[in-house]
């Protein structure tokens, strides 16, 4: 979960937003963190480059807990 913080903060940064100070598994990845579609492309391919995996293949993540499945953590 600690390589996914640090892609969420890397973009949060980019935005001039603050960092979070941990990820939970329930926070929703447009409501509660404010990524919009652009950010969700965003976070797909640097998930896809850190861990090999497309987390929106198999249909829509809405949840740090849908991405960590999609991952498998």
């Amino acid at each position: 979960m600690e390589k996914l913080l640090q892609i969420i903060n890397a973009m949060l940064a980019a935005k001039n937003r603050d960092a979070l100070v941990k990820l939970e598994r329930n926070f929703s990845l447009r409501n509660d963190i404010g990524f919009d579609s652009l950010d969700l492309a965003e976070i797909t391919v640097r998930v896809e480059d850190a861990f090999g995996v497309d987390i929106f293949e198999d249909g829509i993540v809405d949840t740090i807990g849908d991405v960590l499945e999609r991952i498998g953590k």
